[in-house]
């Protein structure tokens, strides 16, 4: 069993133009004469890898907290592509994830239910009505937005109101196309529209 953190250091990452880095307080050192070492640390929800409850964009949608753990848990179809994302790619990947989901055994709980695009993809609307008329339970995608980062909240509204969560910031490099099983669970901050998650890919 191989295991891929797909998940960027915190203090390091990269950030949303505007939103606020990461920031590691030491609160107590060994070195100092304290009895332990002790961090505490502010950040904003989407720093880093994190996911979007569709609260994030729709002021009744779901908080994070009240999203079901099987959104960001479960078998997951990684594939590649560059630059916009269009309605016609988003069929095709969703083609070839569920030709991919049938060489598996993963019950009732399918890959083509979670897409994770390795690169620097951009989403279109198009694309996002085709994930959210498909049902998919979770997108996740390397930059830290999906859609245009100049007007993301088009492609937002789209998959967000179609309950599909958004995983954003992950790190694919390592990672080939294919079929992995996901460990996205986010922290829960209760009404929080977003929250940081440690994602791994587990590879079969």
């Amino acid at each position: 069993m191989k295991i891929y953190d797909i998940t960027q250091e915190l203090f390091t990452c990269s950030v949303f133009p505007g939103d606020p880095q990461p920031e590691r307080i030491v609160q107590m050192k060994i070195k100092d004469g304290d009895i332990c070492n002790l961090t505490a640390f502010k950040m904003c929800a989407h720093n880093g890898t994190h996911v979007d409850a569709p609260f994030h964009f729709i002021d009744d949608g779901k908080t994070i907290d009240e999203v079901g753990l099987n959104k960001f848990i479960g078998y997951a179809y990684v594939a590649s592509h560059e630059g916009e994302l269009t309605a016609k790619d988003a069929e095709s990947i969703l083609d070839k994830a569920r030709l991919a989901d049938e060489s598996y055994d993963t019950g009732d709980d399918h890959a083509y239910n979670r897409i994770l695009v390795r690169g620097n993809a951009v989403v279109t609307e198009g694309a996002a009505k085709v994930f959210a008329d498909a049902e998919i339970l979770l997108f996740g995608n390397e930059s830290q937005t999906v859609g245009p980062e100049d007007s993301p909240m088009a492609v937002h509204h789209i998959m967000l109101g179609a309950e599909i969560v958004l995983l954003e910031g992950i790190r694919l490099s390592e990672v080939k196309d294919g079929v992995y099983f996901l460990n996205a669970a986010p922290i829960n901050l209760g009404g929080a529209d977003g929250a940081p998650c440690r994602a791994v890919l587990i590879e079969k």
